[in-house]
């Protein structure tokens, strides 16, 4: 959101990105399967609360996932955990291993993960004599199970944590309880357990007994610790193991254990192999919107200055071309305040001059083209929904086998039959890109209209090179990625299995086949080939790249909306005990909310709400139904209580349904943050249902893409940058002043020729300010709220 009154406290932001590449050498996992390549696929969650999943990789031991997710973090959190799973018989998930990093971990900036998620716990254990009713001697193991500390947190919540204490042996299993300790992470349990470990023949001695090996061998404590569910089912939170021959020579003993996933104590961590990862954590304190004015006004002028490349704006992609996220806070605040597309047609100007031969326009990762791809990922996400989505639920619910390799094909396949359907496929997908002018965002189109006529003035001996620029954007860096990627531009909720996969790959490669020969001439017809001996089939291509000379007049607010994902709703007017909670397909649009029973199209809805009746959009307390990450939509009769399936969902579903319903007239300024339940409001205890809010209602903005980028979050993002790469930024001033003086780049130290100086004088200038700035900004940070801190890069 965008702060309209200053902000009296710092503003905690955590943006977080994560890659994970790849697997190698997994051990086997448990279960029938465990001598035979794996199905795996991996999983992050925050505390156990799984915010992402990769796709499944076929039978390999040393899986390639490469793949990124960058995501904000929505809530406190303990954990960053990462899972390895198998897919195994009756698809159920196997686990291969875990890998964990606690959040002081990010803070104290360190590579190495934790070595337990789970917390740890207090035992004693004692052996005692214990003269049973026959006058026989035998042992009595005590074990007393004294505090835990740092247990898991649950969906960002304190858990309500309980222990089970069992003797384990061959042939026994003795278990006790603890009582369950409310909303803690270190719970004091001061509790003790008595188990009587019987020896195979009587014994005599009468003081002072040594216990002999073979009756302590095979006997171990297990200490379990869970969340206590209420209703719901019981979490895992951890176990240790503790062998009873430790008191072979001392008969009492107390050591703090750390807690491991399940079944832990009997493998190697060695023999599970490897994760390779690519964490980037980023906590960052926003401060009041007048802190920032410098900074931001600076970045603003970007597009004026001349060169563009003593511009602020292009100073800091310069220093920071290797880190991913640096263009993007760039894009959002020239977004918000309409100057994007001057910038991009100066850079993109930039580029063209170095550019040599017209084939190879616009394919490099250069700071243009990663302000055009961030851009359009998002102002164009709209646009992917209305002419990709369809087809692609198309391809993913009908599951046509379309394998044309033959290497690759299964055993009573036919490929002429694959050949058709891939070939169906490609026509429905290339028309809907084709047809879909009408919804372009007109921001694209401009960036697009300026990219064909820089192209034009540099190239004008070459007629077709104006589609080609466009092309490589459209096709390449858009569509194609898209197609390949359906669930990273929430155009599917996830991954597509392994055969639908591999469909949707051919026909993303025949996209970028596309863009690969736009300059053909417009009157020409494209034969596309696809893969091995695949039959062509011809399409126009003019019809789309043509689509930068159109003027259109859709606006953004006009673009059809479409979020669509399984959720727990609760049935209205029930009463708080009892299942009235069940799943369903919620799905909202820009003219209507409604839910399904079933997935898909052809479901009919059953219950339908026009969005132009949503009055407020709001989280609700935990407390009310004693469940987690849920959500209501308040509108003319009884509100709708909703369950996401995870917090980052919860975040989305209310970030969606406000923006789209931020213009009603009838919004409320109150609201209740809990339930009316036995006749009361939970949270205020009013008894009439009717009674107004006691909470105000988040503030909601006009619906306008500018309006939703907090240009404070941004600045604050641009300024750790800045900070990070603050050696960087001084050896390009000492560039500037070296250039000045000697009147030429000095070619033999190569971190000068990293930097982009077209005019020293005015680099070395911008450079000044930008260091003054940032100067006063950290001194605020000191007087205010701390520096920022940054994780692992």
């Amino acid at each position: 959101m965008n702060y309209q009154v200053e902000k009296q406290n710092p503003e905690v932001f955590r943006p977080s990105r994560t890659g994970i590449e790849q697997c190698k050498n997994l051990g086997p996992c448990s279960g029938p399967n465990r001598q035979r390549d794996l199905c795996t696929f991996c999983t992050i969650s925050l505390d156990q609360e799984e915010v992402f999943r990769t796709k499944v990789f076929d039978k390999s031991l040393s899986p390639f996932y490469g793949e990124d997710f960058y995501f904000e973090i929505p809530r406190p959190f303990q954990c960053l955990s990462f899972y390895v799973f198998a897919k195994g018989v009756f698809q159920r998930d196997l686990p291969v291993g875990t890998l964990c990093f606690q959040l002081d971990d990010f803070q104290r900036n360190t590579d190495n993960p934790v070595d337990s998620q789970y917390g740890k716990v207090h035992l004693e254990m004692r052996l005692n004599e214990l003269i049973i009713e026959n006058g026989s001697m035998c042992q009595q193991l005590l074990v007393r199970i004294i505090e835990c500390q740092g247990l898991p947190l649950i969906s960002g919540q304190n858990c309500d944590p309980y222990a089970t204490v069992s003797l384990v042996g061959p042939a026994r299993f003795d278990q006790k309880k603890t009582k369950v300790k409310k909303k803690t992470s270190d719970p004091q349990f001061e509790e003790t357990f008595y188990f009587e470990v019987t020896r195979p023949n009587s014994y005599t001695k009468k003081s002072h007994f040594q216990v002999e090996e073979e009756d302590i061998e095979k006997l171990e404590i297990k200490v379990d610790l869970w969340n206590n569910g209420n209703l719901a089912q019981d979490v895992f939170l951890g176990e240790t193991r503790v062998s009873v021959k430790i008191l072979r020579n001392d008969h009492i003993h107390r050591a703090w254990y750390l807690l491991q996933p399940k079944g832990n104590g009997k493998s190697k961590t060695d023999d599970l192999g490897s994760l390779r990862l690519n964490v980037t954590y980023t906590e960052d304190n926003v401060l009041p919107s007048a802190c920032y004015t410098p900074l931001c006004t600076l970045l603003l002028k970007s597009p004026d200055i001349k060169p563009i490349s003593a511009s602020a704006a292009h100073i800091l992609g310069d220093i920071c071309r290797e880190r991913y996220e640096a263009v993007l806070p760039v894009v959002r605040l020239l977004l918000h305040h309409s100057r994007l597309v001057s910038f991009v047609s100066a850079i993109a100007a930039l580029e063209l001059e170095n550019t040599q031969e017209a084939n190879t326009i616009f394919r490099g990762n250069s700071l243009a083209t990663r302000c055009i791809d961030d851009m359009m990922k998002i102002v164009g996400r709209s646009y992917l929904t209305v002419t990709l989505k369809p087809v692609l639920d198309e391809i993913c619910e009908s599951n046509k086998t379309c394998e044309i390799d033959p290497i690759k094909l299964k055993e009573g396949d036919n490929v002429e039959v694959n050949k058709e359907n891939l070939q169906g496929y490609v026509q429905k997908v290339f028309s809907s890109i084709t047809q879909s002018s009408s919804s372009c965002p007109p921001l694209m189109c401009d960036v697009f209209r300026s990219l064909r006529q820089l192209a034009s003035k540099r190239f004008p001996d070459d007629p077709h090179v104006q589609y080609s620029a466009v092309s490589s954007f459209v096709f390449l860096r858009f569509f194609a990625v898209a197609v390949l990627s359906p669930h990273t531009f929430q155009l599917r909720p996830h991954h597509p299995d392994l055969e639908v996969s591999r469909t949707l790959t051919l026909i993303s490669k025949t996209i970028q086949t596309l863009g690969s020969w736009g300059s053909l001439s417009k009157n020409k017809l494209v034969c596309i080939h696809v893969c091995l001996s695949y039959q062509p089939v011809t399409m126009p291509t003019n019809q789309f790249i043509n689509l930068p000379l159109f003027i259109l007049t859709v606006s953004m607010s006009s673009l059809y909306l479409f979020y669509y994902r399984e959720v727990q709703k609760r049935a209205q007017g029930r009463k708080r005990i009892g299942k009235n909670f069940k799943k369903r397909w919620l799905r909202v649009t820009n003219r209507e909310l409604s839910y399904h029973k079933h997935r898909g199209e052809t479901c009919a809805p059953l219950c339908i709400m026009p969005v132009k009746n949503i009055q407020a959009v709001e989280k609700l307390d935990e407390s009310a139904f004693n469940r987690k990450n849920m959500f209501q939509v308040l509108h003319s009769e009884k509100p709708l209580y909703v369950q996401a399936g995870n917090c980052v969902e919860a975040s989305e579903w209310v970030e969606v349904l406000s923006q789209v319903s931020r213009c009603n007239p009838d919004r409320l300024g109150t609201f209740h943050p809990s339930a009316y339940l036995a006749g009361a409001w939970l949270c205020c205890r009013s008894l009439s249902d009717s009674q107004p809010g006691c909470k105000p209602c988040t503030p909601t903005l006009l619906a306008n893409l500018q309006l939703d980028i907090d240009c404070d979050r941004e600045t604050e993002r641009i300024f750790s940058l800045f900070t990070s790469s603050y050696s960087k930024l001084q050896k390009m001033e000492d560039a500037c002043a070296s250039i000045a003086v000697y009147q030429g780049p000095l070619r033999e130290q190569d971190d000068y020729s990293l930097f982009t100086i077209q005019d020293s004088k005015e680099t070395f200038h911008t450079v000044r300010q930008i260091s003054h700035i940032l100067k006063e900004l950290q001194r605020e940070h000191d007087t205010r709220s701390g520096t920022a801190q940054y994780g692992s890069q």
